[in-house]
């Protein structure tokens, strides 16, 4: 058994300390946002989110609960909506007892506010060899644009279901996509995959992307022969979505010669192509479970509780 406050704060605290900016970078984030709340008058503090004082990911958060709740059973998954709130509510009505809700993709203000972890991409390039400020110009339109796509969404729908059926709910974003990001660069680093069949080959052996791929989502290559060399590997995975388009150039120019991502767009295809870089599709659901299990596995030394699954989570341990 787990209360819900601590359970999000160890899933929090997990997701910082395996951020790929570095402890000193969130440290900063932190302080930054220390400084600007002070900085502001009374009536504009009535808007400003708290929470992000002590949690540098906007996208993460406790979205219905008051955080004492004792959690022994949570239904998980990748995309909680109502069809899943209310399977929640049937199955407590058939004495499953669910005590949490966890939706990796966030609901409501975080969803609202998803481009705001969107910086972090700018200091993960940086570290890369990227000119930072190359980076931080290029995300700053990228940034504004998904600001715009969002703006109009009803983004509070699941989150207004989860407070009338009396569900404790948490989305858990950035926090499991670090987790992905970090473990996956410091496979690379480690096992230093020759060519792009070797990259291949090292992702199949992570249980996540092995079923993935019995699914017909596993790992593709989507640019680069197998037989081309991997040369310096970045792995984009976490951020919230995908960065700028024109970023490829920079990237070829900061020696990176292949990336690893859960997806890309068309356009952001054509433009990697354009700059000869190299690029490996690990798959979008298959690396949010790898994000997840991983998470879980530190979140479960705090206290432990069982996981039913659903929305294509399907829960692999590593203990």
């Amino acid at each position: 058994m787990i209360k819900l406050r601590d359970l999000y704060k160890k899933a929090l605290a997990t997701g910082i300390e395996n951020d790929p900016r570095g402890k000193e970078a969130v440290r900063k984030h932190l302080d930054s946002k220390k400084k600007d709340y002070e900085g502001m008058k009374d009536k504009e503090k009535e808007f400003f989110d708290l929470e992000s004082l002590e949690n540098p990911y906007a996208d993460s958060r406790i979205l219905n609960g008051t955080g004492d709740e004792e959690i022994n059973t949570a239904l998980a998954g990748v995309d909680i909506e109502a069809p899943e709130l209310l399977l929640a509510d049937s199955l407590n009505a058939k004495g499953k007892k669910i005590d949490l809700v966890i939706a990796h993709h966030p609901e409501g203000r975080p969803y609202a506010s998803l481009y705001e972890v969107m910086g972090m991409q700018a200091d993960i390039l940086g570290r890369f060899g990227v000119p930072i400020n190359i980076a931080e110009d290029l995300m700053e339109g990228r940034i504004r644009e998904v600001e715009r796509r969002l703006s109009p969404v009803n983004h509070t729908r699941a989150v207004d279901a989860a407070r009338l059926l009396g569900l404790p709910f948490v989305c858990l974003h950035t926090v499991a996509d670090n987790m992905v990001s970090t473990y996956l660069q410091r496979l690379f680093e480690d096992k230093k995959p020759y060519t792009l069949n070797d990259v291949m080959d090292l992702l199949r052996e992570v249980p996540e992307y092995r079923e993935g791929a019995k699914n017909g989502a596993g790992p593709k290559l989507l640019l680069g022969s197998g037989k081309r060399k991997a040369g310096k590997i970045y792995v984009d995975m976490t951020g919230g979505t995908e960065g700028s388009k024109d970023i490829f150039q920079s990237m070829a120019g900061s020696g990176i010669s292949t990336i690893i991502q859960m997806h890309l767009s068309e356009d952001h295809r054509k433009e990697a192509e354009k700059n000869h870089i190299n690029v490996v599709i690990a798959g979008h659901i298959s690396s949010d479970n790898l994000g997840l299990n991983l998470l879980f596995d530190e979140v479960m030394k705090e206290g432990s509780f069982q996981l039913l699954e659903c929305s294509g989570f399907r829960r692999i341990g590593r203990g």
